[in-house]
Order: C-alpha cells, then sequence, then structure tokens
C-alpha cells in the first residue's frame, strides 16, 4: 500500500496559496470561456459588506485588450521613473496574456450605505468607500487563487491605479474606486516568487 507523505495541514486550498505567483510574461494558449466562468464565478463568491457585491468584471481579448495594452503604455510617456517603467512593464503584461479581467467597483453601497448610516455624510462615505475596496479586494484574490487552481497565471497590476480615470473610461465604466487589472494565462516561464519574511515578523499576539 502507497503511504501518503503529504502535510496533513496542506490542503489543496492551502496548496493554490503556497503557489500562486504573479506572472507577467504569458504564452499564446489561449484560455476558454469556460476558464473564465469559473474564474468570475468564485470572484463572485467572495465576502463583501452588506453583501452588495458592489464590483462589475469586465473581461477582455483580442482588440480590445491589446487597445488596453496600448492606452498604458501611451500613458507611461512622461512620467517619472519608476513609475514609467513599471506601467510599460504592465502594458506589455496585457498585450502577451490572451484574456485580461479587469474589476471596478460600482459605488452601490458608497450610494446606498451613506443614505442608511445616520453619520455624518463626509464619515459614512469614506467608511462605505473602504468597504467597497475592500470587498472587491477580496473578490481579485478569489480569482487569483481560482486561476491558479486550474493551472493559469495572473498578476495584479495595481500600478494601473495611477491611471484609473482614463482606464475606466476605456472600460466605459463610471468614474469611481477603481480596483485591478488582471492579465490571465499560461505563463511563459514559472517564477519562484520573492523571498517573503517570516510570518512571525508580522505577527502581534494577546493571550
Amino acid at each position: 500500500m502507497k503511504s501518503d507523505n503529504r502535510d496533513p495541514l496542506m490542503n489543496d486550498t492551502l496548496q493554490s496559496i503556497h503557489t500562486r505567483r504573479s506572472i507577467r510574461v504569458f504564452m499564446k494558449d489561449e484560455v476558454s470561456d469556460d476558464q473564465i466562468a469559473v474564474l468570475l464565478q468564485a470572484a463572485n463568491e467572495a465576502p463583501s459588506a452588506h453583501n452588495q457585491q458592489s464590483w462589475r468584471f469586465i473581461v477582455l481579448r483580442g482588440l480590445k485588450k491589446q487597445a488596453l495594452a496600448d492606452l498604458v503604455a501611451v500613458r507611461s510617456e512622461g512620467l517619472p521613473r519608476p513609475a514609467s517603467a513599471l506601467l510599460r512593464m504592465a502594458a506589455r503584461s496585457i498585450a502577451s496574456a490572451p484574456v485580461v479581467i479587469a474589476v471596478a467597483n460600482t459605488g452601490d453601497l458608497i450610494e446606498h450605505g451613506t443614505d442608511l448610516f445616520k453619520v455624518n455624510k463626509e464619515i459614512a462615505y469614506d467608511f462605505f468607500r473602504t468597504m467597497e475596496i475592500q470587498s472587491s479586494a477580496a473578490a481579485v484574490e478569489n480569482l487569483l487563487l481560482a486561476a491558479t487552481s486550474l493551472g493559469l497565471s495572473t498578476v495584479w497590476l495595481g500600478i494601473l491605479f495611477l491611471i484609473k480615470d482614463e482606464v475606466l473610461r476605456f472600460l466605459e465604466e463610471p468614474a469611481g474606486e477603481f480596483m485591478a487589472v488582471v492579465p490571465v494565462g499560461y505563463a511563459s516561464r514559472l517564477s519562484a516568487g520573492p523571498q517573503k519574511q517570516p510570518f512571525d515578523a508580522k505577527v502581534k499576539y494577546f493571550y
């Protein structure tokens, strides 16, 4: 009988978390619509403040995806380093991936929440704005881990926040809190990933 030497505390979910990497160069192999649907469903299952799911997912392929890459490359010109270098790198990642998934906040939670909570409007706006960002960040992380579990690779291009207004207009989304642009595909080359700091250096315990 073959013995199972796996760590009893390392299940499939934890393995996906452990092996996830940010990949910026992709092969030309296509990602199927069925695979994308799985990623979007996983993202949509994320916890959200008041269960409002105040996010929208925008899937880009082909000419529209390339147009986004061109926009990012053009906007990188004239910006100081390292922002310009990071935006050019993001443009190349978008261009090389077969599909890109953008995530935008809808503003629904902000709109409804500020009327629901009988507190100062400015405080309520900041509170629900933060809730929307946290919710969408959870959705993006679900998407990244789901992709890893399917053998796909991703990268969260946070640098695009610098040009969020232009990106939102390009995506035909209203002005608001922009969250993420995520290229999805098969890694051209696997990376070992950056060395993480020991978690015990980041933890405080109270007993």
